[in-house]
């Protein structure tokens, strides 16, 4: 019996070995992410939303993510740019971000929402409020980092630039500057599939899974980035009984910073 038994524990462990050792681990001391797929361009994103108390109500936002690349302190970095427009001015968001090119490492990232500047200097061991920012509401927030992790913010970017392949299982160490301390995160290839775009092209896209849990309630996100450029086209949420949709709007969108800004 005690034969079996310890027979029984060698499969069980290797089994979970062989289960773990699937996961790959994305780290920026590994260097794993193809940040040559992640290229200079104004990305622009529809996303809307249904919640199943309000059927007959639609929820809608336009996102402008641009993408650029320069040097700053004699390294070559990503600047991203965010603008997210809403149906009114309080729920109209500005994002800046600046990342290593090497690794996509954090360098700094700023949030404005409802004239609140919300600032951070991001390091490999550590967060802290952006002390030269005026009116940074965050200047005394500091926080130390075990590992060193990904803006999470930045998601459809880091997306963009995985290793996909069939059977692929992605662990990553995300965090959400401000809040709570990061945490890994496991996104899934679950297959392929062939969607039509809003310029009716047929592109080949692997999806990628995650699931999880906030606040007690239950979500699923699923995202199509097409394989041969890497480029994140889809997204399909589900939370709390409701749904978000982002889709990728086609280079023929107007440039909505510069249409306003005339």
């Amino acid at each position: 019996m005690k034969k079996l038994i310890y027979i029984t524990t060698l499969i069980i462990s290797f089994v979970a070995s062989q289960t773990y050792a699937q996961i790959d681990s994305i780290r920026l001391k590994d260097k794993r992410l193809l940040t040559s797929f992640l290229k200079p361009a104004l990305n622009q994103y529809l996303v809307y939303f249904q919640a199943p108390k309000d059927k007959k109500k639609l929820g809608l936002s336009f996102w402008l993510r641009d993408i650029k690349t320069t040097t700053i302190n004699g390294e070559k970095v990503f600047t991203i740019s965010q603008h997210w427009y809403g149906s009114d001015t309080n729920s109209y968001r500005v994002v800046y971000s600046i990342n290593k090119q090497a690794d996509f490492a954090p360098v700094y990232h700023s949030e404005t929402l409802q004239n609140k500047i919300n600032a951070y200097n991001w390091g490999r061991d550590k967060i802290s409020g952006a002390d030269t920012v005026a009116n940074n509401t965050r200047k005394g927030f500091a926080l130390d980092f075990k590992l060193p992790n990904f803006n999470w913010n930045l998601d459809i970017e880091t997306f963009e630039m995985l290793p996909l392949a069939a059977g692929k299982t992605f662990a990553i160490n995300f965090y959400d500057a401000g809040l709570s301390p990061p945490e890994w995160v496991i996104y899934k290839v679950i297959g392929s599939e062939i969607i039509s775009t809003l310029n009716s092209e047929k592109i080949d896209c692997w999806k990628l899974f995650t699931e999880g849990e906030y606040k007690g309630n239950k979500y699923s996100e699923t995202y199509w980035i097409s394989k041969k450029d890497h480029e994140f086209l889809k997204e399909q949420d589900s939370f709390n009984g409701g749904y978000r949709y982002k889709i990728k709007m086609i280079g023929a969108s107007p440039d909505l910073v510069q249409v306003f800004s005339k």
